[in-house]
């Protein structure tokens, strides 16, 4: 009998009751000696468990029961005790206590923690922490999140303060888009942003985001004095010399940002003209906190994209240790390394090593300096080298002043790179060229670069490209779209130099008869051995938009062997049925047609053959209309046409964007619906007949739009209330040349995401107060065409200005007399990159190109008239000036010196007049054609 006793003495029943409603009624008796043999997923159906514990295990490892068990309340003597908690949980604790593993992971921290906590279980407690604090400190991607509400709830609970701090700085850019992000408390994003791990790609994702909390419940309207004193004390963490200036401009009339706009704006003009060297002298003691980038050991990407005021001092004072600023002759030594970035490698080298302790950032993979113009590329790359060893992807794109042979040079030292973007505007215009060969030797290995972007280098030339393809000979990947100086027998040499290639963008290319047989042949023209298969059996890409040098002949064989591809790009070709129909294959997902000759019946057959395809372009096809008997073509209803395409269509894994015309109808929509519902852009255009209901039932069968593009429409009030209304993600709409009712009833509906609108031709009747409600309505637009309104005059123009700020693309094109007194109150939009001004009135001033490279400092594209000159014609800026974002002018000009535009003529074109800067010279062109 005594030792029946002492066994009930060791021993205590937990029963545990189950909270989830869907378990059984049911009881389970299980004891903890035997934890190894528990089976969860059954234990956990019960809706009552009983777990027999060792007595004296629980009084050791939990105070809670330690106090219930030992102390003076009633239940010690007890037998069987009563627990209220979650099943799961407590189970686990109870495998923690008796020193079992147990897996923590995103969804079970909390409740394990508030469970650690309550029952006084210190081994638990400890095993969170860590798990939190590896989280928090942690480099490895692989590991789980924290959810944000949950680290909320810890902070405000007032637990783990400082690893809830460090967790949310370092997963910032992560947490920042969390639904949740507006909750988190000022104090805790305070700390956050404050704390020294503080990790964001770009000081415009911080302020972003602290405008998106800050807008949260309307913050600043509801805030007392004293919670405004902490939103500006917020708002003063942000560096704003670091941001975009398109970026400041937008956001200038943000609440909580407006304060500090003007002198943002002030700050950047100032520092884009200062050299490295006097921002250098200018500094006072101490690290320059506000001039340096925000790096740590957790970046991974560093996108300094749009950010013309940075020069090399800046990134330099980003990657030197704060200890370096403590040396009183910090300044001398720093000016002397940006005084020599011309200096051979091994004299640079030493000189860095000896006077600048550059750290190193292992964990950058990706960085964009795309729009920084006032980079010295040359030693900005050889920092990078030093500092960031693990780059990956390097994307510099817009920056004229990069000579590409130079710059793949210089990054032969990145021996993990992979992808390089050096993209430049482009005019399409492809001059005749010769072939002509050359035999350059290489001088530095880039095996390891897989992709290449050169889009737009009108500068690269036969020799250079092929000296690119020796180095590069890894390359998958290449862009070459409008290099026009390219003959068609070097891009033959490069396609079999580079053996590995399965994507290739030639788009404004001489790409013709030598590249198509370069792609087929087995054997390489520079008689080295390939594989059997051709590299047109490998290609998964191919665009070569406007190449219509080859023969049907050739683009067949071509086609006959792109059993892989995925994404292809005849638009502008002279592709014929008969060619696109042997595409083999079925992994098709994006095809462009677009002003071809393609039939209804060869486009269905290519669509019914490949099930994934989910972009399909296929606008100005006028033979969609048409179908193919017996060799002859007869023309069909459009009915017909759009059901028997769009039919197949509609049995695919979903369209995500489509660019149609002839033949589209309301019930070619009707039969697109199935696969509809996945829709992002829709691009409607000439030969199409949607008509209202098919427009009214555009939002609710394509809920996803983002883009909407109408040409040649019929349009309403109704159609265009019902789009705007209910396109509750549209960033774009352009409607152009269409033609119907409507007013600007339509545009009184706030969308502040839009931010792409083009009105051409539909709105004759906007005045002035009505592009004043257009920028109440879409405060956030950074692109606006306005084609025809007559209406409009040179009031309109601080409307824009002051509407718009952050506009970036700006179209204006027979709107009244917009220019008639000039266009001093346009350089309002400070960020403005492409500015088109053609028949607004005969009063821009000669000066005006060379006003607006200063007044718009980012401005790369410019289209102007003749007939809008007010003394006759324009000065144009000299051939070589530093720090020049401005690349290509085009000037139209009239048969008659000033063409009538009051009485509704259209004007007389006569010819175009192209400039072009790419970095090495500077070309003109003179086209009887209109740019």
């Amino acid at each position: 009998k005594t030792m029946a006793l002492s066994s009930l003495d060791e021993f205590v029943i937990l029963v545990v009751n189950q909270q989830d409603a869907s378990s059984s009624s049911q009881d389970i008796s299980i004891s903890a000696s035997e934890i190894t043999s528990w089976d969860l997923s059954e234990i956990l159906s019960y809706g009552r468990v009983k777990v027999r514990a060792h007595r004296t295990r629980l009084i050791q490892e939990s105070s809670y029961f330690h106090s219930l068990l030992s102390g003076s309340f009633s239940e010690s003597g007890l037998d069987h005790i009563s627990v209220e908690w979650n099943l799961q949980t407590f189970l686990n604790l109870l495998m923690c206590l008796y020193g079992y593993d147990i897996e923590i992971t995103s969804s079970s921290f909390l409740p394990l923690f508030e469970a650690a906590l309550y029952f006084g279980v210190e081994k638990l407690l400890s095993k969170c922490k860590s798990w939190l604090s590896v989280l928090a400190s942690s480099n490895d991607t692989a590991l789980p999140k924290l959810e944000l509400s949950d680290l909320i709830q810890m902070w405000s609970f007032g637990l783990e303060h400082d690893l809830c701090v460090a967790y949310l700085a370092k997963n910032f850019m992560l947490v920042k888009s969390d639904k949740y992000f507006g909750n988190v408390p000022y104090e805790l994003l305070m700390c956050c942003i404050k704390h020294s791990h503080l990790t964001v790609h770009s000081e415009m994702h911080l302020a972003d985001a602290l405008l998106v909390w800050l807008d949260t419940g309307r913050r600043i309207s509801d805030l007392s004095d004293s919670s405004q004193d902490n939103t500006i004390n917020l708002m003063e963490q942000v560096r704003f010399s670091l941001l975009p200036l398109w970026f400041i401009a937008g956001r200038s009339k943000s609440h909580g940002f407006s304060k500090f706009a003007d002198q943002s704006i002030e700050l950047v003009t100032k520092l884009m003209k200062m050299p490295s060297t006097c921002l250098v002298d200018s500094l006072t003691d101490g690290p320059p906190t506000d001039l340096r980038v925000r790096l740590t050991e957790y970046s991974e990407i560093l996108d300094l994209s749009g950010c013309p005021q940075l020069n090399e001092a800046s990134l330099l004072l980003s990657i030197l240790p704060n200890s370096y600023f403590a040396n009183l002759r910090w300044r001398k030594s720093l000016k002397s390394f940006l005084k020599n970035p011309d200096d051979d490698e091994r004299h640079q080298e030493q000189l860095s090593d000896r006077t600048l302790p550059i750290l190193s950032f292992e964990s950058v993979k990706e960085i964009d300096i795309s729009k920084c113009q006032g980079l010295d590329y040359k030693a900005v790359i050889k920092c990078f080298s030093k500092s960031f060893p693990s780059l990956r992807k390097l994307r510099a794109a817009y920056l004229l002043n990069i000579k590409v042979s130079t710059m793949l040079e210089l990054l032969q030292n990145f021996r993990e790179l992979t992808e390089v973007d050096l993209t430049v505007d482009f005019a399409p215009i492809i001059p005749v060229q010769a072939s002509v060969f050359y035999s350059g030797q290489g001088h530095c290995s880039l095996s390891n670069i897989t992709r290449l972007t050169l889009e737009g280098r009108s500068d690269i030339c036969d020799m250079e490209l092929r000296s690119i393809s020796r180095v590069c000979d890894s390359l998958c990947y290449l862009n070459i779209k409008g290099c026009a100086l390219l003959s068609d027998a070097c891009i033959a040499y490069v396609i079999q130099r580079c053996k590995k290639l399965c994507s290739l963008i030639v788009c404004y290319t001489s790409f013709s008869e030598n590249s198509i047989l370069a792609l087929c042949a087995s054997i390489s023209m520079t008689n080295e051995h390939v594989d059997s298969n051709s590299l047109a059996s490998s290609l998964q890409m191919l665009h070569m938009s406007k190449c219509e040098g080859s023969s049907e002949t050739s683009l067949l064989k071509l086609i006959t062997q792109t059993q892989k591809m995925k994404s292809l790009c005849l638009r502008d070709t002279k592709v014929s049925d008969s060619v696109l129909c042997e595409l083999p294959g079925s992994s098709l997902e994006a095809l462009d047609i677009s002003n071809t000759m393609i039939s209804r019946m060869a486009l269905a057959r290519v669509i019914s053959r490949n099930p994934n395809l989910k972009i399909l372009k296929a606008r100005g096809c006028k033979n969609l209309l048409q179908l193919q008997v017996d060799g002859r073509t007869e023309n069909s209803s459009p009915l017909f046409s759009g059901q028997e395409v769009f039919k197949c269509l509609s049995k695919g894994s979903g369209l995500e964007e489509l660019e149609i015309g002839w033949g589209f109808s309301y019930f070619s929509l009707e039969s697109l619906r199935p696969a509809a519902s996945f829709l992002r852009v829709i691009s409607v255009g000439l030969g199409a007949s949607l008509g209202e209901d098919a427009l009214k039932l555009l939002p609710s069968t394509c809920p996803l739009l983002e883009s909407i593009v109408l040409y040649f429409q019929e349009i309403s009030d109704s159609a265009l209330t019902s789009i705007l209304t209910s396109s509750k993600h549209l960033q774009e709409l352009a409607l152009s040349y269409c033609f119907g009712d409507i007013s600007l009833q339509s545009f009184k509906f706030s969308m502040p995401n839009l931010r792409k609108l083009r009105l051409e031709r539909v709105s004759r009747w906007m005045t002035n107060d009505d592009l004043l409600v257009l920028t109440q309505s879409y405060p956030n637009l950074t692109e606006l065409s306005l084609v025809g309104c007559l209406h409009l005059n040179s009031d309109c123009q601080p409307i824009i200005s002051a509407g718009w700020p952050g506009m970036i693309s700006l179209h204006l094109e027979e709107c009244g007399s917009i220019t008639e007194n000039g266009v001093a109150s346009l350089y309002g939009c400070i960020a403005l990159e492409d500015l088109l001004l053609r028949h607004n009135g005969s009063g821009i001033q000669k000066s005006f190109l060379l006003d607006a490279t200063l007044k718009f400092p980012k401005l790369r594209l410019v289209s102007l008239d003749m007939c809008d000159a007010k003394e006759g014609g324009f000065d144009v800026p000299e051939e070589k000036e530093e720090g020049r974002s401005l690349s290509i002018v085009k000037i139209s000009r009239c048969k008659s010196e000033r063409c009538a535009l009051g009485g509704g003529v259209a004007p007389d074109h006569r010819e175009t007049l192209v400039m072009l800067w790419n970095g090495q010279n500077f070309t003109k062109t003179l086209l009887k054609q209109r740019l």
